[in-house]
């Protein structure tokens, strides 16, 4: 597939955006997934290219984050695995199975992670107590979500932080880095797939690249210096947008007020 030069320029300025966005709260997918799709690529290879560029962005904020000392990786290999093989299985599955089912229950995940996000006291900069072993954690989340990243994938984010935090009593930007890290892992495990299933436009997935990556890099400094302040109310927002797209992606008429 054949674009032409500001039409990459253009894409990798989106891409840098969603880095951004990705790297503090996630949902990075809702502005690059139909940029790529405005192109005419077809689904499987937009969502195949999309896993190519996000990789950098996650990259350079896992990168940033492990630099700052705020990821621990000896701590995280067991879930790396773990997510790893979910994300593989995911994959596979999705190739055999139709996940349109998931849509249907996503928006009402999505609204609690919000008012879980908004209201909860455990959402704060600071670690509080642990309630499951970092075993269970890698055996449990990090297999299932990683699953679902390769299955599904919108709110794969938001499935990670509300486990770190509610789970592993981790603080808010603690939580974001390790999400980046098993978010990269999920990624590398989809895209070697779609790789495999010729499911990439390579000109216009390293594009993106670059500018993913700046935007993951800028992203995750934003986390650092920011903290608490910055991602609740991006989490908050971007889960609440997921919900409303995948309610309209499903129920249109529901939105025939807005469009007349």
């Amino acid at each position: 597939m054949e674009v032409d030069l500001l039409t990459l320029l253009i894409l990798s300025g989106v891409a840098l955006l969603a880095g951004i966005v990705d790297s503090i709260a996630g949902g990075g997918g809702l502005i690059t997934i139909p940029a790529l799709l405005a192109t005419g690529m077809p689904p499987t290879m937009a969502l195949g290219t999309n896993k190519l560029q996000s990789s950098f962005g996650a990259l350079a904020a896992t990168l940033y984050f492990v630099k700052r000392g705020l990821i621990d990786l000896a701590s995280m290999r067991l879930a790396i695995v773990c997510t790893f093989a979910g994300g593989v299985l995911g994959t596979i599955l999705v190739q055999q199975l139709d996940p349109s089912f998931l849509s249907k229950l996503l928006p009402l995940l999505l609204a609690g992670f919000a008012l879980y996000f908004l209201f909860s006291p455990r959402i704060s900069d600071q670690d509080s107590h642990q309630r499951i072993s970092s075993l269970s954690f890698a055996l449990v989340i990090g297999t299932t979500v990683g699953f679902y990243d390769g299955f599904f994938g919108p709110g794969t984010g938001s499935f990670f932080a509300i486990a770190f935090v509610s789970l592993l009593g981790f603080g808010m930007a603690k939580a974001t880095a390790h999400t980046k890290l098993l978010n990269l892992t999920s990624n590398l495990a989809s895209l070697l797939f779609f790789a495999i299933g010729g499911q990439i436009v390579w000109s216009i997935g390293f594009s993106m690249a670059v500018g993913q990556y700046i935007g993951g890099r800028i992203g995750s400094g934003l986390v650092v210096s920011k903290g608490v302040k910055l991602i609740r109310p991006l989490l908050v927002c971007i889960s609440i947008v997921m919900c409303i797209r995948l309610l309209w992606q499903d129920h249109p008429q529901w939105f025939s007020w807005i469009t007349g």
